[in-house]
């Protein structure tokens, strides 16, 4: 019985990862990893993604990919299984300080000009047709991309992004760049940064809109601007999608498709542009991703049968007999405050500046919301004052639990990682391997999260050992307690969108959306706190674990902006994704 689940997490990561690997490589696509330089030296990564048939003698129409701040390759998946399904080569490429990539963000071009010159090199690329799509910050290394071969392409599309907001700077015209498709979503949270109109809706009748499209009236959506043969070609596509949508719906791949079959020639399988299998791969990335939260489970139980490890096995001693009123007060507490605090917080954390010993803007905001908030857990347990629960505490078998628990997480992503090229994901939420050069960055940051985890896992186990207290009741407090409040921020903030086209913050765009990957994730912190406490009576292997996998949650998904390879960049739109 003990093995129960960790052998239904494998079996939904081998079951997910290969649905997700056979979803990308249909039709006899191949999917393997890239590897290029930029002209300064850094180790750029991207997928290239290659229909079947080609060689040197026939070659095919390629897309260069670009990913917005802190995501990677992976989120762009959807345009790349959709465009080499009809027989585009398609390189998704892995920003400067992101994912595998070195140096830091905004460095060399975004990596961009290095990465369309290596898509060139591939002697099955047709050199002479040859599109650049990027989402949001991705329009960085497209527009870079551009700039240093004006001549080395034919269509661009840029999904919720601007020109002359990222990249090098240029004047806004148009005429730059060639052929440009703008897909921007009527209800994206970033249009006053990205075109300088409130909303997404009135985009049409903005005026740097207007500029690119060479127009003085309001744009109409879908209609064609310009002469493709000259290079003007304009089109705006405007769907009924927020930001991070924009990569993850119909409505926002099927304008850059239809884009790129218009304007690049000679895919061999023309298809229409709504004929889309991508979201099959996001359930196979879900379904693992799935698996990967039952396989951690799983391999602690599985450490707690070891003989140098079954030391640790206890029966979970309650602290009080019933939750009384200052208990309840306690929980909504532990739920409220985080999510309460989280914005201005964030702001006030962007004020630790990156450097060589914390190159990760984003990751200093996320800590010292993360320490703030250690603060005041600790204030709360010390004015609401409850019976003393009994934990037992042994710290050498609980690091080497929660170090081999985790460890086969990582393990199984870097199996599927490098045999099938997918990872655990679904939408905002990703797990990626860590990288070589990003373990000390993970090593750094990890005993700030061991802090705050022991802190939060230890209330929480505090306020949930009661006297009687059902099983399922149990973990079913531990999650709406722990991710809660963020959900209730995120049906605030977006109930608001929907309704008036504005945020409830709408000065907070990048922060809202980063809050929405807290809800799967504090959840699942406080379901592993009531799964390892349950059997050893402990908080100290759960929040280990938890410190553990929030780190290189963190680590590898964000961007570094501090790298020993180039001096630290700050773009003029670093808050947009």
């Amino acid at each position: 019985m003990r093995y129960r689940l960790a052998a239904l997490g494998a079996a939904l990561i081998v079951c997910g990862a290969l649905l997700a690997a056979f979803v990308q490589t249909r039709g006899g696509v191949q999917v393997t990893e890239a590897r290029w330089r930029t002209a300064e030296g850094a180790v750029m990564s991207g997928l290239l993604y290659r229909p079947p048939g080609l060689s040197e003698g026939r070659r095919a129409p390629a897309v260069l990919l670009s990913h917005g701040y802190i995501n990677t390759r992976e989120m762009q998946s959807p345009f790349a299984i959709e465009l080499a399904r009809r027989g585009f080569v398609v390189l998704a490429m892995d920003m400067t300080g992101h994912g595998g990539s070195g140096g830091n963000v905004g460095a060399a071009g975004f990596g961009g000009p290095s990465a369309l010159a290596y898509l060139k090199r591939q002697p099955y690329v047709d050199a002479g047709q040859v599109g650049l799509a990027g989402h949001s910050m991705g329009g960085g290394p497209i527009l870079a991309a551009a700039h240093a071969q004006p001549d080395g392409y034919r269509a661009v599309a840029l999904v919720g992004s601007a020109p002359g907001l990222f990249g090098p700077p240029t004047e806004v015209r148009p005429d730059f760049p060639r052929n440009l498709n703008v897909v921007f979503g009527g209800l994206d949270e970033f249009a006053g940064l990205m075109w300088r109109t409130p909303r997404g809706t009135d985009l049409p009748g903005a005026e740097k809109l207007k500029t690119v499209f060479g127009v003085t009236e309001a744009v109409q959506p879908g209609r064609l601007y310009g002469d493709p043969a000259l290079g003007t070609a304009r089109r705006l596509d405007l769907p009924h999608v927020t930001h991070p949508w924009e990569h993850f719906s119909s409505g926002g791949v099927a304008p850059v498709v239809d884009w790129m079959q218009a304007r690049l020639e000679g895919e061999a399988h023309p298809l229409p542009p709504n004929d889309q299998v991508w979201f099959w791969k996001e359930i196979g990335t879900l379904l693992a991703l799935v698996g990967a939260g039952f396989l951690l489970l799983g391999a602690f139980e599985l450490a707690l049968g070891l003989p140098w490890l079954s030391g640790l096995r206890r029966s979970p001693e309650p602290a009080a007999a019933v939750r009384g009123a200052g208990g309840w007060l306690a929980l909504g507490l532990t739920a409220v405050l985080p999510a309460l605090t989280y914005l201005p917080v964030m702001k006030l954390g962007a004020l630790w500046f990156p450097s060589a010993l914390f190159p990760q803007w984003v990751h200093n905001q996320l800590l010292a919301w993360a320490l703030v908030n250690t603060a005041l857990a600790i204030l709360i347990a010390l004015l609401l004052r409850r019976g003393r629960p009994v934990f037992s505490v042994d710290i050498v078998r609980s690091v080497l639990a929660a170090v081999l628990s985790v460890g086969a997480v990582a393990l199984a992503l870097t199996l599927v990682d490098r045999l099938l090229h997918v990872d655990f994901r679904f939408w905002v939420v990703g797990f990626r391997p860590l990288t070589a050069d990003r373990l000390p960055i993970f090593l750094t940051y990890l005993p700030f999260w061991i802090v705050h985890s022991v802190i939060a896992v230890r209330g929480l186990c505090a306020l949930l050992a009661v006297d009687g207290a059902g099983r399922r009741m149990t973990y079913f407090t531990a999650a709406a307690v722990m991710g809660g409040g963020f959900l209730v921020l995120a049906i605030a903030e977006y109930a608001t969108l929907f309704k008036t086209g504005l945020l409830l913050t709408p000065t907070e765009p990048l922060n809202v959306i980063v809050a929405l990957q807290f809800i799967p994730l504090l959840s699942l912190v406080g379901v592993i706190a009531v799964f390892t406490w349950r059997r050893t009576n402990s908080y100290l292997p759960g929040a280990l674990i938890c410190a553990l996998f929030l780190s290189w949650y963190v680590t590898s998904g964000t961007a570094n902006h501090w790298s020993p390879d180039y001096p630290m960049t700050f773009p003029p739109a670093a808050r947009a994704p």
